[in-house]
């Protein structure tokens, strides 16, 4: 009899703690920060995914049973990525660092990419800093805005977007210059 009795007590106050235990908890505090700053870029980078020298190169490669729809890489292949950044749109314009990171193709229906790049800075005033791009890539659109979703360096804390145009294609040697217009809030 003694033995039920604790064992009855012992589930009312499990029954009276696990509620608390079970809550969701946050905590709101100020956030005191220095001064944001704003920066803009203008730069290209060129990928390459074929020719003497690619910059982008095959991963993975998914194994389709099925028709494939997508025009240029299949649904699930995954590139390496390290695209030199420059002043100009021409292959020979001045290096000022890279883009370096993964895109994947991720439609079954039109070219677009999900796209990580850190693009990463070896000259000028920002030499030794970077910001970071995570984003959905509709590279078909001439036109597209992507997510910049992090930073180090001078680009600490970053956050923003930058927009991309395609301003050449030829994946035949030359393969992609994109022209990029990058808005960096960091601190």
């Amino acid at each position: 009899m003694e033995e039920k009795k604790i064992l009855w007590l012992a589930l009312i106050l499990h029954m009276i703690t696990a509620p608390v235990y079970g809550r969701y908890y946050s905590q709101s505090v100020p956030y005191a920060s220095p001064r944001k700053k704003v920066s803009k870029l203008h730069f290209f980078f060129h990928d390459r995914i074929s020719g003497k020298n690619p910059t982008s190169i095959l991963i993975a490669r998914p194994n389709i049973t099925g028709e494939d729809k997508s025009p240029a890489l299949p649904f699930g292949s995954l590139f390496a990525v390290y695209d030199p950044l420059t002043v100009g749109p021409k292959p020979t314009s001045e290096i000022i660092g890279h883009a370096e990171g993964l895109y994947v193709s991720s439609s079954q229906d039109a070219l677009t990419l999900v796209i990580y790049l850190d693009f990463g800075f070896t000259s000028g005033s920002f030499n030794g800093s970077s910001f970071s791009l995570f984003s959905r890539n509709p590279v078909t659109e001439k036109e597209r805005e992507v997510a910049v979703v992090g930073g180090r360096g001078k680009f600490r804390m970053a956050r923003g977007f930058a927009h991309l145009k395609t301003r050449f294609t030829n994946e035949t040697d030359s393969g992609t210059v994109v022209e990029c217009r990058a808005t960096v809030v960091h601190h």
